[in-house]
């Protein structure tokens, strides 16, 4: 019965760190292609449309 318990936590501390890398994979490709895109149009940064507000301002990178 141990050793069944051990194996589960493994297996589900395995597939979280999965989950984990394949959100941060995803986050960082799509950073990576924002800049891409920023480099060729010559843009500094991507501007975001505040709802409350109707501003603009600039896109922060935890968005």
């Amino acid at each position: 019965m141990a050793q069944l318990i051990t194996l589960l936590i493994l297996v589900c501390a395995g597939w979280w760190l999965y989950r984990r890398f394949v959100s941060d994979a995803q986050r960082l490709a799509e950073k990576s292609r924002r800049a891409e895109k920023e480099r060729q149009t010559g843009a500094i940064g991507t501007l975001v449309k505040d709802p409350s507000t109707g501003e603009y301002r600039l896109k922060r990178e935890d968005e």
